[in-house]
């Protein structure tokens, strides 16, 4: 057993930043696409995305040539690489574990809107809502988890669980099959080396975001 480490979806030479930054690309390329632009220079892609045109040019250069000099990129050429390398070509159904404030929140938002993602399936210990849908989705009884996981193929997880219950709820998702958890709860879980974990602690980021603009924004 480990402490989870960061989910990415790359080859293992790809640095983790490297793979981080790709669904970045991946998402301004599509607006690109949908004006009608047919190519960009890396200047005017690290202009648009924030990102230094040098990093750009190194992050590319790990898929081969994606670009020429003097030409840039092509829009949909580079479109149709990462939407292959993003496995956006195919739907992931991921089953939501919490439904309280955050978890409803994240019901609402249109995953499927942006990317070939969509929340499936949920589960929670309220008899108000257990056996219901919400938003479109059923609520499955917790005790249900590694069962109906198996059953719906379900691989990816996002957890909005109480933080008293997050391991207990992670330990029954493995051995439901989970092979990537996205972890809002502020406890770094315990995973087989085969199971990708990635942390997303609001509470630290607003606090890093006030810190920086205490210490660096004046």
């Amino acid at each position: 057993m480990k402490t989870g480490r960061e989910f990415f979806v790359t080859a293992e030479n790809i640095p983790r930043a490297t793979a981080k930054r790709l669904p970045i690309y991946y998402r301004y390329l599509n607006i690109l696409h949908d004006t009608g632009k047919r190519r960009i220079s890396s200047t005017e892609l690290a202009e648009a995305v924030q990102v230094d045109s040098a990093t750009i040019r190194r992050d590319f250069s790990y898929f081969g040539a994606l670009g020429k000099r003097g030409y840039g990129y092509d829009v949909d050429s580079l479109l149709s690489f990462f939407k292959q390398i993003l496995n956006q070509e195919h739907l992931t159904n991921v089953a939501l574990i919490g439904v309280g404030n955050l978890g409803h929140a994240l019901l609402n938002f249109n995953f499927h809107k942006d990317g070939n993602v969509r929340i499936s399936a949920a589960f929670d210990t309220d008899d108000a809502i257990i056996n219901k849908i919400e938003d479109g989705v059923p609520v499955y009884p917790i005790q249900e988890l590694a069962h109906q996981l198996q059953e719906q193929q379900i691989q990816v997880i996002i957890l909005t669980v109480p933080s008293s219950a997050a391991q207990s709820v992670t330990d029954d998702a493995v051995a439901g099959g989970v092979k990537g958890i996205l972890n809002f709860t502020p406890i770094r879980l315990s995973v087989p080396d085969d199971v990708l974990v990635q942390n997303v602690d609001l509470t630290n980021e607003l606090q890093t975001l006030i810190y920086f603009i205490e210490n660096f924004g004046k």
